[in-house]
């Protein structure tokens, strides 16, 4: 009796309030639509609704997640809901770490400008700060959200950072190891005990990096792998933290096991699609020789690729090893599932707002109907790379099925039509600018075309030039200039008024040759201060040039302003004396070697050498502007550019630079990331190059330093800051050296 009567009393009241429904009305909803609002409702008009139903509704609607509060009024039969919707947020800002980044915000705080303000969501972000900070080895950091109602009614919210401490590495031990030298450790490790000046370059300065604490005991397995410890074990490392001083006592426990000699090698193919010999042959790892895991990884990568080679395009080498702990020996095995052979069905051309789709298509070395081939995969992203015309460049493998595919070639145009602007300042010659109008690409064509003029105190030049890399889309190329130039000394002037036409093949992927033919009159202007009765006129005799130049080049590199692999080497010679005073042949050869360092430091390091080799054969004779100068961008920066050069001495005791007939110049940089999402690099360098006429060593000059190499919207731009070395004062040789501390580019490749 004691239940039952306040379940009658309960079913009594709820009958008092059942009221029919005369109208449905909303107020103040926005993100939801009334016929979405009512189609969520277990009522309608007409049906007798009570105090729990209309409950359930508003407990329905704030689960939608719009809103702050939601209330109903149930009156005579008209049932009005009333909403009060979450603000939107319309600005996220972060201060104090990584300020305003637009990549942390989707990568980290992951809030869209327009979302509706949520505190659970605030925190979760709030959560995601601490730990990317965490991750770059910095505790105890302290994040405030603060919040501010706009006058829309918005909401702007504030992540106000105060970054915690950076954790320094004081003492990193090593128990265990007897087969290798724990300093080999850190060329592969992150975490590194703090040296000595820490901070100068190439020192470790001890950081802690969180993100790589549970990699680097791996790191550390697998360098003992490369040596054949295949039963290595690196436990994760024992960390002790000093909260007040932030440092921080690092060890690893190792035990090595013994060194595995290769027994055998085993290739399992499920069905045999090339020559087990032609397999062997490719493969570097040896029967008797200590395993090394790098080089079965190469290996196997090569086995993939010959394979692929061939049209296989799904092949699957999945390598395993066989140890025989007594022996410690290890069979090597490569099982090799090839599927089924590939053709290309179509290949889809996307993001290429301006370039015409042929000029594309006469890059790639796969289309469709031909038989899938890797290496040719790769040949054509380089190519298309190598053309300068775009900034990102993809090529999609989408499988359709077991024996077709799609390629989806994906593009992002570049700037290639630009104001292009270089310069640099000497505390002798000062400034010189150089300003241009060029397009490598007018109108999507393929056709560069060019205007360039240059102003300096010592130089006036201007210049036209039209070339097409491959005419009519074949393999043949076609170029033609035009230019008058004036180059101003101490106290006389060489004048140049001259043209060049020629022709180029392409003989394979990566062979180019080129034969020219080119013209030009040159004449001296002295000035008053030169006294010919003083002076041995036969440096300063007007001339003309006429020859033909011969020329091939190699170019496998990845891209034309950026490589980060290949080899890019050229070699030209040019004779002249057809018809015309100089008469002389001309040698020029340059190498450049680029490598990209990510893959074995973890950063987008490129490191690059450059070289330059010129020779000048005198047959009958060289004029004193055909000669070669040394310095600036191009030779050995921290000299005025052709300020280095061979001197004589006149009957009036005056010095005059004359050239040399040889030089060599190299360089060492390496580029690294700055500012990423700028596309901003930093590149340290360091230069050294000889010129001579008897003997290439005459004259021996060095510079280095640093730069920044900025893909700016209008085109790629070098900012050069360099010392000199070497420096020449002009108590030898006869003439003081004219140094140059900075020099900008504009449109030239890295």
């Amino acid at each position: 009796m004691k239940i039952f009567l306040p379940l009658l009393l309960l079913l009594f009241t709820t009958n008092i309030f059942a009221q029919t429904l005369n109208s449905i009305k909303f107020e103040g909803m926005v993100h939801i639509s009334e016929t979405v609002a009512l189609r969520m409702l277990s009522f309608e008009k007409g049906d007798d609704v009570d105090i729990k139903m209309v409950d359930d509704a508003i407990k329905k609607y704030f689960k939608q997640g719009y809103f702050n509060d939601i209330w109903a009024e149930l009156d005579d039969g008209d049932l009005t809901f009333f909403f009060k919707e979450k603000a939107i947020i319309s600005k996220i800002e972060l201060e104090g770490w990584k300020d305003n980044d637009e990549e942390v915000q989707d990568a980290v705080i992951q809030i869209k400008k327009g979302s509706l303000y949520d505190d659970k969501i605030l925190q979760d972000a709030k959560k995601r700060i601490i730990e990317a900070i965490s991750q770059e080895g910095k505790l105890d950091s302290v994040v405030e959200i603060k919040t501010e109602y706009l006058e829309n009614g918005s909401i702007k919210v504030t992540f106000v950072v105060n970054e915690g401490e950076e954790i320094i590495i004081d003492k990193l031990e090593f128990s265990g190891v007897n087969g290798l030298d724990p300093d080999d450790f850190d060329a592969v490790i992150a975490n590194k005990e703090h040296d000595f000046m820490g901070w100068f370059w190439g020192q470790n300065d001890g950081k802690m990096s969180l993100a790589d604490l549970a990699y680097d005991n791996l790191r550390i397995r697998d360098l003992y792998m490369q040596y054949g410890y295949l039963d290595a074990k690196i436990n994760e490392p024992f960390v002790r933290v000093n909260f007040n001083h932030y440092t921080a006592d690092m060890s690893y426990q190792i035990k090595e096991g013994n060194v595995y000699t290769i027994e055998k090698i085993t290739l399992s193919q499920a069905r045999e699609v090339v020559d087990e010999k032609l397999l062997r042959d490719i493969i570097s790892l040896k029967e008797g020789e200590v395993f090394n895991i790098k080089s079965f990884r190469e290996d196997a990568e090569r086995i993939k690729t010959l394979i692929a080679d061939k049209s296989y395009a799904f092949v699957q080498v999945v390598p395993d090893l066989k140890k025989n702990k007594e022996k410690k020996t290890v069979e090597v095995v490569f099982k090799i599932t090839p599927g089924d052979r590939v053709k290309i069905r179509n290949v889809v051309i996307s993001g290429n707002t301006r370039t015409l789709d042929r000029i594309i298509r006469r890059e790639l070395y796969l289309g469709p109907g031909d038989m899938y081939s890797l290496t040719d995969l790769k040949d054509s992203r380089n190519s298309l790379g190598r053309l300068g015309y775009f900034e990102g460049t993809t090529i999609e493998e989408k499988r359709v099925n077991n024996q077709t595919m799609d390629l989806v070639v994906k593009l992002k145009e570049a700037p290639t039509g630009n104001v292009q602007l270089g310069g640099g300042y000497g505390s002798f010659g000062g400034l010189l600018v150089s300003i241009g109008v060029n397009d490598r690409n007018i109108w999507g064509s393929g056709i560069n075309v060019g205007v360039k003029a240059e102003k300096s105190q010592t130089t006036e030049s201007y210049s036209f030039n039209v070339s097409n890399n491959r005419l009519n889309d074949s393999d043949f190329s076609g170029n033609f200039s035009i230019y008058t130039s004036t180059f101003d000394y101490n106290d006389y002037s060489v004048s140049s008024d001259g043209a060049s036409i020629g022709a180029g093949h392409r003989f394979s992927r990566y062979v180019t040759g080129y034969l020219g033919y080119g013209f030009s009159s040159n004449a001296y202007k002295f000035d008053d201060t030169l006294d010919l009765n003083v002076t041995d006129t036969f440096y300063f005799e007007d001339y003309t040039k006429s020859g033909i130049t011969i020329s091939v080049k190699w170019d496998d590199t990845d891209d034309f302003y950026l490589p980060r692999q290949g080899l890019d080497i050229s070699q030209s010679f040019e004779k002249t004396g057809l018809g015309a005073q100089a008469n002389y042949m001309k040698s020029r050869t340059s190498f450049g070697k680029y490598m990209g360092l990510e893959e074995y430091i973890g950063f987008d390091a490129i490191f690059r050498y450059k070289a330059r080799l010129n020779v000048l054969i005198n047959n009958g004779y060289i004029p004193l502007a055909e000669k070669f100068y040394m310095g600036g961008i191009g030779s050995v920066r921290g000299y005025q550019a052709f300020s280095l050069s061979p001197v004589i001495t006149d009957d009036g005791g005056v010095v005059r630079r004359i050239g040399g007939e040889k030089t060599f110049s190299n360089s060492i940089e390496m580029s690294i990331p700055l500012i990423p999402k700028a596309k901003m690099r930093m590149v340290v360098f360091l230069d050294w190059g000889f010129i001579g006429d008897e003997s290439i060593t005459d004259i021996s000059r060095g510079g280095y330093g640093a730069g920044l190499e900025w893909f700016s919207p209008v085109g790629p731009i070098q900012l050069m800051f360099a010392s000199p070395l070497n420096v020449n004062d002009g108590n030898t040789q006869g003439q003081e050296d004219k140094v140059s501390s900075f020099e900008f580019t504009m449109g030239q490749r890295f």
